[in-house]
C-alpha cells in the first residue's frame, strides 16, 4: 500500500480511532478521580563521621548508611513513633507506608512516608527522623568523639510540606489517551484485513486473480437502458393515436 491508501483509510475510518482514544481518556480520567489521593512527605538526615576526611571512616560510612536504614524500618522504631506522634496505626501498617533511601554519595538518609492525611504523612516523617536522630546522640555519648556520627536534619518537614502521590490524573489521562490511539489504530487496521476479500475497482480484480482487466461496464449503464425503455413505451402511444390505431 502507498502513503495514499493510509492517507484514505484515515480520512474514512479515522473517527474511530479519535472515539476510541478519547473513551479511554475519559475512562483514565474518571478513574482517576474516584481514587482516594494519596500524600507524601518526606526529609533528608546528613549523616556526617567525625573524621570526614579521613577515607577509612567515609568508606565505612557508606555500608552503615544501609545499616542506618535497616535500624529506622524495625517494629521497636515504628513503635516508639506510634507512642510519640500518637498514630492510630499498628506498627506493620506504619512500616508498610515507610520508605528509607539511603545515598551513599551524599552521606544522606531520605526518610519518606504515604498516606491518605498529609497531616499523618508528615508528623511519620519528623517523628521518625527525631527518634533516629536520638537514638544516634545516645550512642555517640558512648563512643570516642573522633569514633562518634552525627546526624541531622537538613531541613524540617513542615518547611517542605507534602505532594501528592497519586493518582496522577493528568499523567493517567495522558496514558490513557495514547493507550486508546493503539488501540484504534488495531482496530482500523483490522477492518481494513477484513475488507481485503471485497472487490470495489478493477484494481482489486487484479490483485485477486492476477489478470489485467481490458475493460469495465459504467455503473450507470442499467439505468440508461430502464430510461430508453421508459421513453419508447411513452412514444408508441403517442404514434397510435396519431394514426388513428
Amino acid at each position: 500500500m502507498e502513503i495514499s491508501d493510509y492517507l484514505k483509510i484515515l480520512r474514512q475510518r479515522g473517527w474511530i480511532i479519535i472515539a476510541v482514544a478519547f473513551i479511554a481518556a475519559a475512562s483514565a480520567y474518571g478513574f482517576s478521580k474516584l481514587q482516594t489521593p494519596v500524600y507524601s512527605a518526606s526529609i533528608k538526615l546528613s549523616v556526617v563521621p567525625a573524621r570526614a576526611t579521613d577515607w577509612g571512616s567515609s568508606n565505612s560510612l557508606k555500608d552503615l548508611l544501609r545499616n542506618y536504614a535497616e535500624s529506622i524500618r524495625t517494629h521497636t522504631m515504628a513503635q516508639e513513633v506510634i507512642d510519640r506522634a500518637q498514630l492510630d496505626m499498628q506498627t506493620p501498617n506504619l512500616l508498610s507506608k515507610l520508605f528509607v533511601n539511603p545515598d551513599s554519595s551524599t552521606f544522606t538518609l531520605q526518610i519518606e512516608a504515604r498516606d491518605t492525611d498529609p497531616e499523618v504523612a508528615m508528623a511519620m516523617v519528623d517523628t521518625m527522623a527525631k527518634v533516629f536522630i536520638e537514638d544516634r546522640d545516645q550512642w555517640n555519648q558512648r563512643q570516642d568523639k573522633r569514633d562518634r556520627i552525627e546526624v541531622r536534619m537538613l531541613d524540617s518537614v513542615y518547611n517542605l510540606g507534602f505532594s501528592q502521590y497519586s493518582p496522577r490524573t493528568l499523567i493517567n489521562t495522558l496514558a490513557g489517551g495514547l493507550f486508546g490511539l493503539l488501540v484504534g489504530l488495531l482496530v482500523v487496521f483490522f477492518l481494513e484485513w477484513l475488507a481485503l476479500d471485497i472487490i470495489r475497482s478493477a484494481g482489486d480484480i487484479e490483485r485477486v486473480i492476477d489478470v489485467a482487466v481490458l475493460g469495465a461496464i459504467p455503473s450507470n449503464a442499467d439505468s440508461g437502458s430502464s430510461s430508453l425503455g421508459e421513453k419508447r413505451r411513452q412514444l408508441i402511444p403517442r404514434r397510435r393515436l396519431a394514426t388513428g390505431d
